[in-house]
């Protein structure tokens, strides 16, 4: 029998077990010596249990060279902890071990941080030593969270009949909006496969084949440019329905998510979800994925512009622009000339020329363009349901800008008066997206989401009219001002599958080359399907309150896409090069040489 085999884990020990011997793993978390009395407190994955070395001096001894962080088993015997001494914020605060004896599994040398110190560590040294971080209360309970999220939408799928399958991590490469991670075939020479930056044209086939209802927690991947809120490998929630539309996915989607806050944070989401169209997100918001635990929406201010001598505005009207205001509540007094000049400045990196503004008290209207409009200051607080201590911040300039300024200030208003409360939820759903857009690029149109997606029927016969004009079967979730996901209905009709290529571009030869195995598939007789894909990195990170996507994900990525704690990317050897005939420029960059797009290029044979 060993006997430093644990018995029992340090976080289920109660008052229940009360002279029972048991032995305990776990890592020392912290020593204390109360007048010849010493104590330490053992740590692991499920809680905190005190331990007291009464008189032993070979206890003594041994617990004076043990440290932070050594693995240790204990073993003793549960007993009541003094009346004085109970702790009543952890499970096994009632109760003591009496320790009679102490074995080291593995020491550890000075620490870089402490495990749950308070002290400020930077982001760096925690990832290069994520097996301290990952022992932390904060990272346990975040990991924690993932898993029950995970396992919660596994049996809801389940339940509705989804079947989970797998789909190639290895795949032909795509264009899907951002650059594809390519890995070289050592027996194919010359050619590569792509890491797939979503199952996306995989499901679809699935429900070619039948399969009727897919899902997956996939991994994917996105050659991006660092960002702070991206990773280079991410996870999703992905789900393909056949003979669905949108209706049906929105109405799978809130329960799931209804089903796993309940199950993972107690919490009842209000349901419906919100529903808001595009056009009507940005008109109100000035963005698509609005913030709704934020009260400020915009107003048209427009008929008052009209009928006021303020130039600036009467030249926007009269250039097809558009008039804008948002009234901030009681906040008068919170905005000075200076903190107006920040919103200003925040407002001029969406392409805005300035902010108008003025300030409602109970003679009338005040400070900055009020005097234009006094006359109307009546009428004003009417239609705007403004009233004295207001401020009102107005926008001037073409639709899209206006709204976009004015949505950039609503944020940073939004963050400066905290009028988003922590711990909250606001769900709701943007529909109707334009299926296509500018691409500055090329002057012609791209897709808003991908080119998979199905125009509403209306637009079917006369989508090449007028691009512009298209409305999609497009549909994202949105999450405290974060996109959570997005999905479409799919076009199932190659010939319509064709049409979209040609409007956004693409060549069919192109098409065929790259997609050719999807479009054939959609000719045998591919039923209608929809679909959808929510971020599961993000989704934890909201649920759990944390502040970046790396707390929630247990080996994560830096901003620069580097792993500090293994050094990837990292060069490798000539003979792995060789042997897969590449070359690397590296050098000759370093050198001065014009950098290759792609860093690796085919070997000459």
């Amino acid at each position: 029998m060993n006997n430093s085999k644990r018995t029992a884990t340090c976080g289920e020990l109660t008052a229940k077990n009360i002279n029972q011997t048991v032995t305990l793993n776990g890592w020392i978390h912290r020593c204390r010596n109360h007048g010849g009395l010493l104590f330490f407190d053992l740590r692991d994955r499920y809680g905190i249990t005190q331990i007291v070395i009464d008189e032993s001096q070979e206890l003594t001894r041994l617990a004076g060279e043990i440290k932070m962080e050594y693995c240790v088993a204990a073993v003793g015997t549960v007993r009541a902890r003094p009346a004085g001494m109970i702790n009543k914020n952890i499970p096994t605060g009632e109760i003591e071990i009496a320790l009679t004896s102490l074995e080291i599994l593995n020491t550890a040398p000075p620490l870089p941080f402490m495990v749950d110190g308070e002290e400020d560590t930077s982001e760096t040294i925690r990832l290069k030593h994520r097996y301290l971080d990952l022992r932390s209360e904060a990272m346990k309970n975040r990991l924690k969270l993932r898993h029950e999220a995970a396992w919660s939408v596994r049996r809801f799928l389940t339940e509705q009949g989804f079947w989970e399958i797998e789909t190639p991590t290895f795949i032909k490469s795509t264009p899907e909006g951002a650059r594809d991670y390519l890995v070289p075939s050592r027996t194919n020479p010359g050619k590569f496969y792509a890491l797939p930056q979503s199952p996306q044209l995989y499901k679809q086939i699935l429900m070619a084949g039948g399969t009727d209802r897919y899902y997956q927690i996939a991994r994917c991947y996105r050659d991006e440019d660092a960002r702070g809120d991206r990773q280079p490998e991410f996870t999703q929630i992905d789900l393909e329905m056949s003979f669905a539309d949108r209706e049906d996915i929105l109405a799978l989607l809130e329960e799931m998510m209804s089903r796993a806050f309940r199950e993972v944070l107690g919490q009842e989401l209000t349901r419906p979800f919100p529903r808001l169209s595009w056009r009507q997100a940005m008109d109100s918001y000035g963005t698509d994925k609005p913030d709704l635990r934020c009260p400020l929406q915009f107003a048209d201010f427009s008929p008052f512009a009209a009928k006021a001598d303020f130039g600036v505005f009467k030249a926007a009207l009269e250039s097809g622009g558009v008039i804008k205001a948002m009234v901030v509540k009681n906040a008068a007094e919170h905005f000075s000339r200076k903190k107006i000049s920040e919103l200003e400045e925040e407002a001029k990196k969406k392409g805005a020329k300035g902010l108008a503004w003025f300030k409602l008290t109970s003679d009338g209207l005040d400070g900055g363009i009020g005097k234009f409009f006094n006359e109307q200051a009546p009428a004003i607080r009417e239609e705007l349901g403004a009233a004295p201590g207001d401020i009102i911040l107005l926008m001037a300039d073409q639709w899209l800008t206006a709204v976009e300024a004015l949505g950039a200030v609503r944020s940073k208003i939004s963050r400066n008066l905290e009028l988003a409360k922590p711990g909250e939820f606001q769900f709701c759903w943007i529909i109707d997206f334009p299926l296509f857009e500018p691409n500055p690029e090329t002057g012609g149109w791209a897709p808003v989401h991908h080119m998979f997606s199905m125009p509403q029927k209306q637009y079917h016969n006369t989508m090449e009219e007028n691009p512009a004009a298209v409305i999609g079967d497009l549909y994202d979730l949105v999450l405290n001002g974060n996109e959570l996901g997005s999905g479409s209905v799919r076009i199932h009709n190659p010939e319509l599958q064709s049409r979209v290529f040609d409007i956004v571009g693409f060549p069919r030869e192109e098409a065929q080359r790259r997609f050719g195995f999807l479009l054939e598939a959609l000719r045998y007789g591919a039923p209608p399907h929809a679909g959808f894909a929510v971020g599961f990195d993000r989704l934890v990170m909201l649920m759990s309150g944390a502040q970046s996507l790396r707390e929630v994900i247990a080996f994560p990525k830096n901003t620069q896409g580097i792993s500090p704690l293994d050094g990837s990317p990292s060069q490798v050897d000539a003979a792995q090069l060789e042997e897969l005939r590449l070359k690397s420029t590296a050098e000759d960059d370093r050198n001065g040489a014009h950098p290759a797009e792609n860093p690796f290029v085919p070997k000459q044979n």
